[in-house]
């Protein structure tokens, strides 16, 4: 996890199906190897969920030389099985508790989709390794930029669990480091910049300066 000083990257994979790792997985890889990203969620299509094992496992793979806990997106046993380091679970109900269950300590379990405040102290009190604000919803609508300021600076100022805030623009990296973030995922704005070298870069800087002005003004 991160220390108090800090503020790392979490990268989050588009939705992968098998057709999409011979391009996708280098470029995944030389995102890794451009900054400390600390964490990496892996996606799998809907229509790709009969894959999902061949998928995950070339994810690790690609991720193997790096320093990079690999997390996959609702999938607790198989996190398990092909050697990641985690799951990502939506909400606080059985996936939460299951995940807890089978994985528990031994790996990590994050919770997102926590739609209110209540879902997130929630995921917290029943031991989530981070909690995760402002990542889109299914049909792809992201939170505003202040809403997810918003909620990070509350928790940051009240719980220490760690949380992770979605940044939709590389632009907004800064303000969610600067609200207490532990860690800023990034998804799109990412995978769809010219170089994800230095898109990881300029995220890195972002994150580290933005983090380094709070600890100096005391938050």
């Amino acid at each position: 996890m991160a220390d108090a000083l800090s503020c790392r990257l979490y990268l989050v994979t588009p939705p992968l199906g098998l057709g999409d790792l011979a391009a996708f997985a280098p470029r995944f890889a030389a995102a890794l190897a451009a900054g400390d990203v600390a964490s990496a969620l892996v996606r799998v299509a809907p229509e790709a969920q009969g894959d999902v094992k061949r998928i995950a496992e070339r994810m690790v793979e690609a991720a193997a030389p790096y320093e990079t806990a690999i997390l996959i997106e609702g999938e607790p046993r198989l996190a398990a099985r092909v050697g990641a380091d985690g799951v990502h679970v939506a909400g606080v109900g059985n996936s939460l508790s299951d995940a807890l269950a089978s994985l528990h300590p031994q790996h990590i379990v994050g919770a997102g989709a926590l739609r209110t405040r209540d879902d997130a102290m929630t995921a917290g009190e029943a031991g989530a390794d981070y909690v995760m604000f402002g990542e889109p919803r299914r049909d792809g609508w992201t939170p505003p930029l202040d809403e997810t300021v918003e909620r990070v600076d509350w928790w940051a100022g009240i719980f220490v669990t760690p949380c992770v805030a979605y940044a939709a623009r590389l632009d907004d990296v800064a303000a969610l480091a600067a609200a207490g973030a532990d860690f800023v995922a990034l998804g799109g704005a990412l995978w769809s910049a010219p170089s994800v070298e230095q898109a990881i870069a300029t995220a890195e800087e972002a994150a580290r300066e933005a983090a380094a002005a709070r600890t100096e003004a005391g938050a």
